[in-house]
């Protein structure tokens, strides 16, 4: 449904991550080599990145193709950052929420991004937004399932969860409530990040003398340190070191 990359370690032009490589996440949004569903994610892109010393990152996000971009290949070329977080996006159902929709959202020092789908969506996911503050209802930035998805993981870091559990409580949840649910989650707050592995590919670069992680939907070239992270899994990283932690759809299992 969408593809996605979140990058930590030494300043490189965006472009580096995002469209130079053979297999780039532009590239992705056109020619997927292992997404599981959908085969083109032409619903709009974003991307976010963080300038030294200020914790609140940037973003740029379209409602169109990453493809079709000429300002974004523009910043590529010329902004560099040392944390960033981008995605194309495929949408669950069409709709005219168009860039409010595209990841990654963004709170405070936070980026989000969701690669998949609620089932059943709106009605299987209406209990847990049921218990959700109005509130935060009220500031969903777009009607979709990723944008709720987004909500339920910000309530639980404002509560004061780390990054990992934020995403393993909400696969959990989300889970339970609409099984078959596709819920490859990823975030960072600029020192680290946090992925799922729930439906969906999910792979990692680390590079431990550079102090340089990547984590992605799939690999953007042939490097051999690339890892699969295997499904039901919880990733977890800074610059020089990942874990990966399985999960369970439900306590009792």
């Amino acid at each position: 449904m969408c593809r996605h990359i979140a990058f930590l370690g030494p300043e490189v032009p965006l472009g580096r991550l995002l469209s130079d490589p053979e297999h780039s996440l532009v590239r992705q949004a056109w020619d997927p080599r292992r997404q599981v569903s959908g085969t083109v994610n032409a619903d709009g892109f974003g991307v976010g990145w963080y300038a030294e010393g200020d914790p609140v990152p940037a973003r740029y996000r379209r409602a169109g193709p990453i493809w079709g971009d000429l300002t974004l290949a523009d910043l590529a070329r010329v902004v560099r950052a040392g944390a960033a977080l981008a995605a194309v996006r495929d949408a669950t159902l069409a709709g005219a929420d168009g860039e409010a929709a595209a990841a990654p959202f963004a709170s405070g020092p936070w980026l989000f991004s969701h690669n998949g789908a609620v089932r059943g969506w709106p009605d299987s996911a209406a209990p847990l937004a049921a218990g959700l503050p109005p509130a935060e209802l009220l500031s969903l930035p777009a009607a979709t399932d990723s944008a709720l998805v987004w909500a339920l993981v910000l309530h639980r870091l404002r509560a004061g969860d780390d990054l990992g559990t934020a995403l393993a409580e909400t696969v959990r949840e989300l889970a339970e409530a609409a099984p078959g649910s596709r819920l490859n989650l990823l975030l960072t707050d600029g020192a680290a990040i946090a992925a799922t592995a729930w439906g969906d590919s999910l792979w990692y670069l680390a590079d431990v003398p550079a102090q340089r992680v990547v984590v992605a939907s799939e690999p953007y070239d042939a490097d051999a340190r690339w890892c699969e992270v295997p499904d039901r899994t919880l990733l977890t990283a800074h610059r020089t070191r990942v874990v990966l932690t399985p999960l369970k759809e439900t306590p009792s299992e």
